[in-house]
């Protein structure tokens, strides 16, 4: 069976598939073979990595509550909640809340991340991120489903689901993500042989940048101090640009880029592209653009950036936190985890605030929303009141008091 099978099939191991990257890989059509070491040697891959997984950490992810009280929803961090600590500020005794979800992110990003939860007196204690390579997830012919994780002494245990938080990348049977070094192996392939094609051309010396020719034949000795003579006034940095003097009909003919060095540079171009896209990162994240890109249009590329690539992953957390974080009662008492990324917006704050000014009925137009709606969306408690209620337009006539 395929290794492509093997991803997709329902019962399928992580496991084999991580080993098999680790050691030996395998190898692609242009030639390098790929394992997870040589992939993150990808400096575009593993750029992509840290974009996505920065993006996700530096963002404070915490538990939150909403209740109900003299009929106003009330939003409130959870501060009293045991597990409010370990994901905000530190999930164990050796990880901070900003690598926890680092890490966390690029093992999704690439497929699958498993945590294992300890439990100590029914009361989850620990949050400790385990190597996917070392996670095999079975699903029984009941579909229950458990984790045989393999320990640095190579001693296999079994948990069960509840002892396990899997957080999945993008998938194709809903049990396991899928295995992205596996699905880009030909553009990574592609990747590593291109660069290590050019890293050789520079290795031997590439191609004289250009040809010195007299008329002729030079012995030896003659061979030797010319071209002392040209490495010694004309080589280095320091004499770019002086004219070379020429005498006896000796001529300079200048090297230039060929097409072949062309397509090289634009083959590269092209494999970063690819790579981003696997990984669902624009290459302008990775500092990679056109000549035509300005400051506004990269501001609205960033906005994109954090619409379109990070948000699903904002969510995909959120949701995979609340159902394997908290019981169903604590959810039902309004307790769910959220990632407060408004400060990623700031740069666009005045066309939130734009917005908003809007949405209040700023400029004359029927307001369609409450201060304490606006307040919401910000994560802010509501105040009640006449902030609980439509605004007036501005310039409406105002009802005429009843005279008697």
């Amino acid at each position: 069976m395929g290794l492509f099978a093997r991803v997709l099939e329902r019962k399928s191991d992580s496991l084999d598939i991580w080993a098999e990257l680790l050691r030996a890989g395998r190898k692609s059509k242009a030639g390098p073979t790929v394992t997870l070491d040589a992939a993150l040697k990808v400096a575009t891959l593993y750029a992509c990595l840290r974009v996505l997984s920065q993006g996700v950490a530096q963002v404070p992810f915490k538990l939150f509550r909403e209740q109900t009280s003299d009929g106003l929803k009330k939003i409130e961090p959870a501060r009293d909640h045991p597990h409010y600590d370990l994901v905000t500020t530190q999930p164990n005794d050796w990880t901070t809340s900003f690598e926890f979800r680092e890490t966390l992110t690029i093992h999704a990003a690439l497929g699958n991340a498993y945590v294992f939860k300890n439990y100590v007196r029914g009361n989850v204690v620990e949050l400790i991120l385990l190597q996917p390579g070392r996670v095999k997830k079975v699903q029984n012919d009941d579909y229950s489903v458990v984790y045989e994780v393999t320990g640095k002494s190579g001693a296999v245990q079994t948990f069960p689901a509840n002892v396990i938080w899997h957080v999945r990348g993008p998938s194709w049977d809903g049990l396991l993500g899928v295995e992205v070094l596996t699905l880009a192996r030909e553009a990574l392939g592609l990747s590593i042989a291109t660069e290590d094609s050019h890293a050789a051309l520079h290795a031997k010396g590439v191609r004289p940048s250009g040809t010195y020719t007299v008329d002729g034949t030079l012995d030896k000795a003659q061979y030797k101090g010319l071209k002392d003579w040209i490495i010694a006034e004309m080589a280095g940095a320091e004499n770019a640009g002086i004219p070379m003097i020429l005498d006896r009909g000796a001529k300079w003919i200048s090297g230039a880029m060929t097409g072949v060095d062309a397509q090289h540079l634009e083959t590269r171009k092209m494999q970063i592209a690819e790579v981003c896209r696997f990984v669902g990162v624009s290459p302008l994240m990775v500092y990679e653009s056109d000549k035509a890109t300005t400051y506004a249009s990269a501001e609205q590329m960033f906005l994109a950036h954090v619409i379109h690539t990070l948000a699903p992953w904002y969510a995909r957390i959120e949701q995979s936190a609340d159902v394997n974080l908290l019981t169903k009662k604590e959810r039902a008492d309004g307790y769910y985890f959220k990632f407060i990324a408004a400060g990623l917006l700031r740069g666009a704050s005045k066309d939130r605030g734009d917005y908003f000014a809007k949405a209040l009925g700023s400029g004359g137009s029927p307001g369609w929303m409450t201060p304490d709606e606006v307040r919401a969306l910000e994560e802010l408690n509501p105040m009640g009141g006449e902030a609980a209620t439509l605004p007036v337009r501005s310039g409406a006539p105002q009802p005429v008091p009843e005279t008697v």
